[in-house]
C-alpha cells in the first residue's frame, strides 16, 4: 500500500483543518504536518499559550470528529528540513497547485511514498515553495470556477494518490 504524508502549510481555517484531518483518517494517510501559520491540535508540550491552544483544538475537534485522536500528526516550524528529511526517507514531494508547470491529477502516476503539500485557502502555495518540490499537480475544472475549496480538493487529490495504481 501506498505511503502518503500530507503537508498543510499556512491554511488559515480550523474548519479546514479538521476536515483534513477527518479526511486524511479515512483515506489512510499515514502521517500529517502542520507548518506555517496553520492552527493544530493541542500537543504536549505545547508553546502557545494555553488557553488559545484549547480554544483551537476545540474549533478543529468539530470538524474532525476525533480524527485527531486516530491520526498520527505533528507540527514542523521549518519547512525545508521538513522537506529534507521526508526526501531522505524516499518521499516525493507532490503541492497541489493551478501553475503553468503541473500535470492533471487525472494522469498523474504517483510513486510509492508520496508527501502532499497543500496551501493557502485563496492564495494556494506560495510559488517560492513550488520550486522545492518534486511535482505540482491540479485537479481539472469543469465548471465556471477556477478551484475548490483547500479541504475537497485535498480530498480529491488523496483519493486519487489512494486509488491509483
Amino acid at each position: 500500500m501506498r505511503e502518503i504524508v500530507l503537508i498543510v502549510h499556512d491554511v488559515r481555517s480550523t474548519h479546514n483543518v479538521g476536515s483534513l484531518l477527518r479526511t486524511a483518517e479515512g483515506l489512510g494517510v499515514d502521517h500529517v504536518y502542520f507548518t506555517g501559520y496553520t492552527p493544530y491540535p493541542p500537543t504536549k508540550p505545547d508553546t502557545r499559550l494555553p488557553h488559545l491552544a484549547q480554544k483551537l483544538g476545540r474549533q478543529i475537534s468539530k470538524t474532525a470528529l476525533g480524527a485527531e485522536h486516530n491520526l498520527p500528526w505533528s507540527h514542523a516550524d521549518d519547512l525545508p528540513t521538513l522537506f529534507d528529511s521526508l526526501r531522505g526517507e524516499g518521499f516525493r514531494l507532490i503541492a497541489l497547485e493551478q501553475d503553468k508547470q503541473s500535470t492533471p491529477l487525472t494522469t498523474y502516476n504517483p510513486g510509492d511514498k508520496v508527501a502532499l503539500l497543500i496551501g493557502r485557502e485563496v492564495e494556494g502555495i506560495d510559488p517560492a515553495l513550488l520550486k522545492h518540490v518534486d511535482d505540482i499537480v491540479e485537479i481539472p475544472m469543469f465548471g465556471q470556477k477556477e478551484s475548490f475549496n483547500v479541504a475537497q480538493a485535498t480530498a480529491i487529490a488523496l483519493y486519487h494518490l489512494r486509488t491509483s495504481k
